[in-house]
């Protein structure tokens, strides 16, 4: 960075730190820095948003990036790290300018070469991202902060894409580390969002800081999902990596964390009745679903594939993770059970338990016995209960199973092995995804059939992505609704994924926060601590 740079950035450090303390510094100087300390979802280990569709590196991503738009908490997209737009009638053409004060934790301001670096390598790895690439004609800088891009066919969901809230943000990175090729993870944390990673201080398995980013300009809008002004009330916030349920509860009870992220279900009885404790759903609900590798043996032969989706018992999978009948519900859609593209047109899917149909279905494909390897992740505590009860549901289907224990952490690299099971590969895994992920077809990472192009799990399966291809282009609600359905239907017939219920994920914080906002993920700006 020059000298000159350095000093801009400086005094604009020095300015909103003293503006920080100006209200009541003496105060401030007696209680020393405002810390909140928040128990996330699971242990950080990846710090490259794009190169996982992980939650929590997800989340991690929120915290010191940012998106280009966002959607509001009902779903409606706005500007964010936008000022102004245009888009040709014929969705052909936009054009995008930056708003003013954009800049990176270095110092440096965020241009649209910044832009394009970050959506190429973004594009290369998200499902729509992929498609939104492959029809651009150009994307090129107008200047420094304008952005135009192009396209050979019409292509109506762009700022869908670029506000899209999970499974894989767009988010905006420096040029220099956008650079990095996208089979590789990055090293470089420079973002622009509302807190700044704190590298030195940073503890797998232990801890990760976050300081107030005191140069970030925030929206003037109220915070709404992941729109809005992102005010940061607090110096740092720290995650700290808590395990076990109970232990969890108890820091939060005893005043040493002041937020769960997403409450395990066992711990919600008890703090239900503490009066310094509430509990509240930021994000309305969550799926959960079986995923299963189609690249090997022997979920490769769709017929066992199939037979793996008849061992589903939603009820009994479902009752023994989240206990308590008000925070979960069966639902065989892959979407969200009463949005827009839900359907109970589910073929042979029941959600069920049917195992003389699913032993029938193995004699008939030749099944050896070949062992399916489950990975489950002991450690991690809102979703460790399903993997057990998946495994006996399986053996009574007719499968051989290997239940392998695992931090939460080494599965999420496991699962993209593409290697036989000898060699380190694996055959099935359970995980949740939230309404952001599985409202739309084009959102939703695992529902591909690109091949090794695809999620994890690697399904091949030109019928599901000619589907989606036409429900791209259509504009019309009714079309996009029958082809959401047809989408659903091959899914399930190619066994892609088995959907095993929804839930509704609580967050529990101490009284003494406030702020909480409610969005399509998790989000931790504009939270108070007294």
């Amino acid at each position: 960075m020059s000298l000159k740079r350095m000093s801009r950035w400086a005094a604009a450090v020095l300015v909103a730190s003293a503006a920080a303390f100006t209200a009541a510094p003496a105060t401030r100087a007696a209680e020393g820095p405002k810390v909140l300390r928040i128990v996330p979802q699971a242990d950080l280990k990846i710090l490259d948003p794009i190169w996982t569709t992980a939650f929590v590196t997800r989340n991690h991503g929120y915290m010191i990036y940012d998106t280009l738009f966002g959607v509001d908490a009902e779903g409606v997209i706005h500007p964010q790290m936008v000022d102004r737009y245009e888009a040709s009638a014929d969705a052909k053409s936009f054009r995008f300018t930056l708003r003013e004060g954009l800049a990176f934790h270095d110092g440096q301001p965020v241009t649209a070469t910044d832009v394009i670096a970050s959506l190429k390598r973004w594009g290369a790895r998200d499902n729509l991202g992929q498609k939104m690439l492959a029809s651009l004609e150009s994307i090129e800088a107008v200047d420094a902060k304008t952005v135009a891009m192009t396209f050979k066919t019409p292509f109506g969901m762009v700022l869908d894409a670029l506000s899209k809230p999970s499974s894989v943000p767009a988010f905006i990175m420096p040029a220099r580390v956008a650079a990095t090729p996208p089979d590789q993870q990055i090293t470089d944390t420079t973002g622009s969002g509302p807190y700044m990673f704190v590298k030195d201080e940073f503890r797998p398995g232990e801890r990760v800081v976050y300081a107030k980013n005191p140069a970030y300009v925030p929206r003037a809008e109220p915070p709404s999902g992941t729109a809005g002004g992102k005010v940061v009330y607090v110096d740092r916030a720290e995650w700290i990596i808590l395990k076990d349920a109970q232990t969890q509860a108890n820091a939060l009870v005893n005043g040493e964390v002041d937020l769960i992220e997403w409450l395990p279900a066992e711990q919600y009885a008890g703090l239900k009745s503490k009066p310094d404790i509430k509990m509240e759903a930021q994000v309305v609900k969550m799926s959960v679903m079986l995923h299963l590798n189609h690249l090997i043996a022997p979920f490769n032969n769709p017929k066992i594939a199939q037979a793996a989706l008849m061992a589903i018992n939603q009820q009994a999978l479902m009752r023994a993770q989240l206990v308590h009948k008000e925070l979960y519900n069966g639902c065989t859609s892959i979407y969200p059970c009463g949005t827009t593209y839900a359907s109970e047109n589910t073929a042979f899917f029941t959600g069920k338990p049917q195992f003389d149909k699913a032993k029938a279905l193995l004699k008939e494909a030749g099944y050896d016995g070949t062992p399916v390897v489950l990975m489950y992740p002991a450690d991690f505590a809102v979703i460790n209960k399903y993997p057990p009860v998946m495994a006996e549901l399986l053996k009574q289907a007719g499968f051989v199973v290997d239940m392998q224990s695992m931090d939460w952490p080494t599965l999420v690299t496991r699962r993209t092995k593409k290697d036989p099971v000898a060699a380190g590969g694996w055959n099935a895994f359970i995980t949740s995804w939230g309404m952001a992920d599985t409202m739309n077809p084009m959102f939703f990472a695992p529902l591909t059939g690109s091949g090794e192009k695809g999620w994890f799990g690697w399904t091949t399966d030109d019928q599901l992505e000619a589907l989606k291809s036409e429900f791209l282009v259509t504009t019309d609600g009714a079309t996009r609704k029958k082809l959401a359905e047809g989408i659903q239907l091959r899914a399930i017939e190619a066994a892609v994924f088995g959907p095993i219920g929804e839930f509704k994920p609580l967050t529990a914080y101490r009284t003494s926060v406030s702020g909480l906002v409610t969005a399509p993920v998790p989000v931790f700006w504009n939270l108070k601590k007294d």
